[in-house]
């Protein structure tokens, strides 16, 4: 039997069972086989072919963050990503134009993105159908994910989609659990899942409310990715208010170039960049080329080391003018100081 059998024969096992009290250690139980089994797909044996990105998958990364396009076949990924990036993706009517991963760039606010036109997925990508296994695999290394949707039937494709990824330990727009398991004991499903992983003895502390017990498996599985989503919805005009209510929307048409430009705003926001401008002794900032940092790595430290590792060694300290000064003419700051979007920095040399 293969694995995608075994997870179905298990995933029918917990359709047919009644969800009580009384059941709920073996719901856990099952659960936490699906999970491992699915650890198999995401990261199968160097024999069992296909895990990784794969030839023509696989591109190197350039840009300060990268973009993937993930959608169903002829929905116009290659359409906007032509148009947005000037790279030339082979667009067509018919299904599975895109074979290869094709890679293009963007420059918003002065910071070159990477956009990456993925092949299109088909239902039981996870499971490996249609190459979908390299496309998801590729998508998870990515800052973003843009899932671009049929105007036709943009809900069913949405939940089709989002299953694909979720099966593929992508969570979107999810952040980690705050579930910290340390070794010790706990209720009847815990009990279960933990028995499952062979862990017989823990201390669980689950500080959110509504922590579920499949969060609990992707703690300790502990091979998730959480990554930002932005759904893309290429529509007419008279469609514009049904899509908007789709938390994460962003309603388009890539060939008439409407709302375009709201898709690149939604975008810079999500990715949180923060640019920051360099501003040489006597002279004016230079506010054409900034160097950008993704937030949580923006320290004047990061903001060295982007420039060339040996900055931060031959500092002696730093100016900053902006948002994360506390005076307008300045602040003497160390390298472990947080910059904030479009802060000046000036680095004083021992």
């Amino acid at each position: 039997m293969t694995t995608v059998q075994k997870i179905k024969e298990i995933e029918d096992e917990m359709a047919k069972t009644q969800k009580n009290k009384a059941t709920s250690y073996h719901l856990g139980q099952l659960k936490a086989k699906i999970a491992k089994l699915r650890r198999e797909l995401i990261a199968p044996s160097s024999g069992g072919g296909g895990g990784g990105g794969g030839l023509g998958f696989d591109v190197a990364r350039t840009g300060i963050a990268s973009v993937g396009f993930v959608g169903f076949p002829s929905v116009g990924k290659s359409t906007l990503m032509s148009k947005l990036t000037g790279t030339h993706s082979e667009v067509s009517e018919i299904d599975f134009t895109t074979l290869t991963t094709v890679p293009g760039t963007v420059k918003v606010h002065g910071a070159p993105i990477q956009i990456l036109d993925l092949p299109g997925i088909i239902e039981g990508a996870a499971d490996g159908r249609g190459r979908g296994r390299q496309v998801i695999a590729v998508a998870r290394t990515c800052n973003l994910i843009f899932i671009v949707l049929d105007v036709l039937k943009p809900l069913g494709d949405k939940k089709l989609i989002e299953s694909e990824l979720e099966g593929f330990g992508i969570r979107l727009n999810k952040q980690p659990p705050s579930i910290l398991v340390r070794r010790k004991e706990k209720g009847d499903e815990i009990k279960a899942i933990l028995s499952e992983y062979k862990i017989n003895n823990v201390d669980i502390a689950i500080r959110e409310p509504n922590a579920t017990a499949d969060d609990l498996v992707d703690v300790i599985e502990g091979n998730r990715v959480y990554i930002p989503c932005i759904y893309i919805d290429a529509i007419s005009i008279e469609e514009l208010d049904l899509l908007y209510k789709i938390p994460m929307s962003v309603p388009i048409s890539s060939r008439e170039w409407l709302n375009v430009d709201e898709l690149i705003v939604k975008m810079w926001e999500t990715l949180s960049l923060v640019r920051v401008y360099t501003k040489p002794r006597g002279l004016a900032p230079d506010y054409s080329s900034p160097v950008v940092l993704r937030s949580g790595k923006c320290t004047v430290e990061d903001f060295c080391n982007s420039i060339h590792k040996e900055i931060a060694k031959q500092m002696k300290y730093a100016i900053v003018w902006g948002s994360s000064a506390k005076h307008s003419r300045g602040q003497k700051v160390g390298l472990d100081h947080v910059l904030e979007d479009e802060d000046v920095v000036h680095i004083s040399k021992k």
